[in-house]
């Protein structure tokens, strides 16, 4: 019987498993076929773009200077454009030379300058930095912190300079401000407020040497640490725009425990007079709280209905505060307490002072302050 036949009587069965094995030997030869094919494949020729140094930070108005070196890849050579994108507003970017030629296995380089304005905003930004040749292309970043330009007008700085809050919680950072033949007001801003945090300055603007920032964190804010850029501005006698900053920290937590301060002064204020402020907390949590960042600011004033006829100004102005003096952190056990039951002693405690200040103060008299109290709080 010839073999044809003989795979016939032996019937599907027979001829299913000759099949199966026809089917895995072909695919065997397939296999190290395929992984020769791919290996035989050629890198095309493209190149990489890179910058030193990766990011700079200058004062508004100056220019930030790069280098950008082109580096050949898989034997390219050609002539790479260069352009810049996503500048800040009122910002330029200048290439020298603005093309440049690379050979096969060579690096090449080109000077970039970004030039910033007065009317530059400050802050951060990354800029991108591509080259093309036909249809390559290759990108890189650079970053890009623009300042606003200081002065030997002004100065800021601020206690704390770290300030941590919970969501749903307020902070302050008491501003000292110095001036140099600079006795108007001065404007106050923050830059880098995160998502979720609004601020707030008192007075704003100043017309003093003092000034809160209070920063209020919403129940959705995200944790996380930023950096707040504090700017106060005024003109100079010959009317010039001088600029002062200070930077601060601010965190927001994770796990802020909920509590409550109040307060009050002893007695009532009379110009030049300072009263301590006694501070109560209520601790609703089953644990002791340890606060920290604790203050106190100065947030309105509501003048009497004799003051209001009169026409008779008082304002934040007329006010200040001194901060807290003692250690961190304060130990506040579960349920009611406050500075005097915690043997915190006096001269430790927050100050209010109404300032005797030139100006008629008669508005000041049967006037209301309202206070903000505000400090963060981590389970012990």
């Amino acid at each position: 019987m010839s073999v044809l036949g003989k795979l016939l009587k032996n019937g599907p069965r027979a001829s299913g498993r000759i099949i199966r094995i026809a089917v895995i030997s072909f695919l065997a030869v397939m296999l190290p076929a395929g992984a020769l094919f791919a290996a035989a494949q050629t890198a095309k020729p493209g190149f990489t773009v890179q910058i030193s140094p990766a990011s700079q930070s200058i004062a508004r108005g100056s220019a930030a200077a790069y280098t950008v070196t082109i580096t050949s890849q898989n034997g390219f050579a050609g002539a790479v454009a260069m352009t810049a994108s996503s500048l800040p507003a009122a910002t330029s970017a200048s290439f020298s030379p603005a093309t440049v030629n690379v050979a096969s296995g060579a690096s090449a380089t080109t000077a970039l300058t970004l030039s910033t304005t007065s009317s530059t905003p400050a802050g951060a930004s990354t800029v991108e930095i591509q080259g093309t040749s036909g249809k390559t292309a290759a990108s890189t970043t650079a970053g890009l912190t623009v300042n606003y330009p200081l002065s030997g007008s002004i100065s800021l700085s601020s206690s704390p300079s770290t300030v941590s809050i919970a969501p749903g919680s307020s902070g302050v950072y008491s501003l000292t401000l110095s001036r140099t033949n600079l006795d108007g007001p001065i404007s106050l801003s923050v830059v880098g407020l995160p998502t979720g945090v609004t601020a707030t300055f008192s007075p704003n603007p100043a017309t003093g040497n003092t000034s809160t920032l209070q920063v209020t964190a919403s129940p959705s804010a995200a944790a996380g640490t930023n950096t707040l850029s504090i700017v106060g501005s005024g003109q100079d006698a010959s009317g010039k725009t001088q600029y002062g900053y200070a930077n601060v920290q601010l965190q927001v937590l994770s796990n802020g425990k909920a509590f409550t301060i109040s307060g009050s002064a002893a007695s009532p204020l009379a110009p030049g007079v300072s009263q301590p402020l006694g501070l109560s907390f209520s601790n609703p949590n089953n644990q002791g709280i340890s606060i920290t960042n604790l203050s106190v600011t100065v947030m309105g004033i509501t003048r009497s209905a004799a003051a209001i006829a009169g026409n008779l100004p008082c304002t934040t102005a007329d006010f200040a505060v001194v901060q807290y003096s003692g250690p961190y952190p304060v130990s506040i056990p579960s349920g009611n307490s406050s500075l005097s039951s915690l043997a915190v002693p006096g001269s430790q405690w927050p100050k209010l002072t109404m300032l005797d200040r030139p100006a008629n103060q008669d508005g000041c008299k049967g006037a209301t302050i309202a206070l903000s109290y505000s400090g963060s709080g981590q389970g012990n």
